[in-house]
């Protein structure tokens, strides 16, 4: 029976099956520093419950949203997808070209201040590189 097809799994195998892919490629996943900036819209959110849930040292999510007042806009969520805000105006164009190229990007909070009625949230942005 030497000519008998046998299934065999590696450890990679199965935890790739268990937790998917991506889980196995974290490893291997560098951040690349692009651009510190701040969170525009934190006064305009339906929500404003999720600035009192973020802190320093948060990871968020970069999406682009269309949107009928800026072609580029690229909408922040919480690790709960909660919308915390937007990547600038002026600082939008290059990531979003990214973004649209298929480059993940994320972004991190290196400080949040709060001024009254106001929050400002400090971030850094990231490409996700394999």
């Amino acid at each position: 029976m030497a000519n008998e097809l046998a299934k065999f799994e590696t450890g990679l195998v199965s935890k790739a099956a268990e937790d998917g892919i991506g889980e196995l490629l974290k490893p291997l996943t560098q951040e690349i520093h692009l651009f510190d900036s701040f969170v525009a819209g934190t006064s305009h959110l339906a929500d404003q419950t999720v600035l009192d849930e973020i802190k320093e040292g948060d990871y968020l999510f970069l999406v682009r949203e269309e949107n009928k007042f800026d072609q580029n806009a690229i909408m922040i969520l919480s690790k709960d997808k909660k919308k915390v805000g937007y990547v600038p105006e002026k600082d939008n164009i290059v990531f979003a070209r990214l973004m649209d190229a298929g480059k993940k990007l994320s972004a991190k909070i290196t400080g949040i201040e709060h001024k009254g009625s106001f929050t400002k949230i400090a971030v850094s942005i990231y490409l996700v590189d394999f």
